[in-house]
């Protein structure tokens, strides 16, 4: 997603070491020729310079082409690749061309299995990176508050209608993403296997969605709690819209803050938002609010291999604070409370294939955001957006669904109740 805080708009960016590994004879074609030269693979990049000289790599049916417009933006991105390929695009010096952008990233990061020591490779390197953040209260509050307190319209242009903005659970791969959506709903609800009146808590609530889906299809009392201002102003409304309101409650709480006993726990996409640092903190809270024989899910993005914080642009424009865990990680903090894991599923794919919609739906809306928003935050977020998606379809990570209890007993003994009678 280099052991530095970045603050945004700060340029403390890690020292550029990639021109100090070559002679510094060599202009940046030259070392662009050095560093892509056999690196393609089962592709054909082309990339055109400032100059009009257009330089080849690779063969392949599967074409891509990156167009630079100012040698300066080639010169940044040899020498922060990191930071710099979307910093550079954000400011207009290159474009994907023929092919688009998510065909730009597919070739790149498709053809860089890992990262090699040095050069232009290190562009693709997965959005993990090894640092710390502390993410007290404090600075939570405002992490959420750079990206989820942006306008509800933003969001509306490229979310289903439920507005979920976390990974869908795609029992088909044709599914329409409404629908792969309420499938991820239904999922969870049958690893929390809640009954009639029973309360839940919901960990990082979002705009709403699972709370009022719970409330509505398992009769239950649900406390929702979110530090975004923006949405918990549009999940209460949704709330009353929908008539729940007497039994969904949603709260401006940091989840350190909050007291209570409930039968069900359940956090869906705000794991990645706590820190390492505040891993025990976060289990010992689901552990002090668990009722004896509940159940808690954990849904949360993760890394496959190793884990880290977001890279230094998507930390600095996207979100700041955010860490990817490993599986390990988890694991080693859950067996230091009293919790136990009765059921962990990877969820491969899924997330890629809600990004690509969420991409395509952004697109079909990018001229009246770009007149509202303005044309250097459209490359932003659609940046975002497809590096996002290939880091789950060529790098390492995926979503952890991790079911917990205090209890043996708490549920099913195989994975059977989940798939019965399964809507269509």
């Amino acid at each position: 997603m280099s052991g530095r805080s970045q603050e945004l708009g700060g340029s403390t960016r890690p020292a550029a070491t990639t021109l100090h590994k070559h002679p510094l004879v060599l202009s940046p074609a030259s070392l662009l020729r050095r560093l892509l030269a056999g690196c393609i693979r089962g592709a054909r990049l082309s990339v055109r310079l400032p100059d009009g000289e257009t330089l080849h790599f690779g063969e392949g049916d599967l074409r891509a082409e990156l167009v630079i417009h100012r040698r300066s933006a080639l010169r940044r991105i040899l020498q922060d690749p990191e930071y710099e390929l979307g910093e550079t695009y954000m400011d207009g010096g290159w474009d994907p061309g023929q092919g688009g952008l998510r065909n730009l990233l597919r070739v790149l990061m498709s053809s860089f299995t890992e990262a090699p020591p040095h050069g232009l490779g290190r562009v693709i390197l997965p959005l993990v990176k090894l640092v710390q953040e502390g993410n007290r209260i404090g600075r939570a509050r405002r992490n959420v508050a750079h990206h989820y307190d942006l306008d509800e319209s933003l969001f509306r242009t490229f979310l289903d209608e439920g507005m979920f903005y976390s990974c869908a659970y795609f029992e088909r791969e044709d599914m329409s993403l409404e629908a792969a959506q309420q499938a991820k709903c239904r999922h969870i609800m049958r690893k929390l296997q809640p009954k009639p009146g029973e309360r839940i808590l919901d960990i990082g609530s979002g705009w709403g969605g699972l709370a009022i889906y719970l409330a509505e299809h398992a009769d239950v009392e649900v406390d929702g709690l979110t530090l975004s201002k923006e949405q918990l102003r549009v999940a209460e409304a949704e709330a009353a819209r929908r008539g729940v309101s007497d039994r969904v409650h949603f709260h401006l709480r940091d989840y350190r803050e909050h007291t209570g006993q409930y039968d069900r726990i359940v956090s869906v996409g705000m794991f990645e938002h706590v820190g390492e640092p505040n891993y025990s903190a976060f289990f010992g809270q689901v552990e002090s609010l668990l009722a004896p024989h509940g159940v808690a899910l954990l849904h949360t993005i993760g890394a496959n291999n190793e884990a880290g914080a977001t890279n230094a642009w998507i930390r600095e424009h996207i979100f700041p604070g955010g860490f990817i865990p490993g599986l390990s990680q988890i694991s080693r903090e859950v067996e230091r409370t009293g919790l136990m894991q009765t059921d962990v599923e990877i969820l491969r794919l899924h997330y890629a294939w809600t990004l690509a919609e969420w991409y395509r739906r952004f697109q079909a809306h990018r001229v009246e955001i770009a007149e509202r928003m303005g044309e250097r935050f459209c490359r932003m977020w659609e940046f975002y957006l497809a590096v996002s998606e290939g880091s789950f379809l060529w790098r390492d990570l995926v979503v952890f669904h991790i079911q917990l209890s205090r209890a043996h007993g708490a549920v099913p003994t195989t994975r059977d109740y989940l798939y019965a009678d399964r809507e269509r």
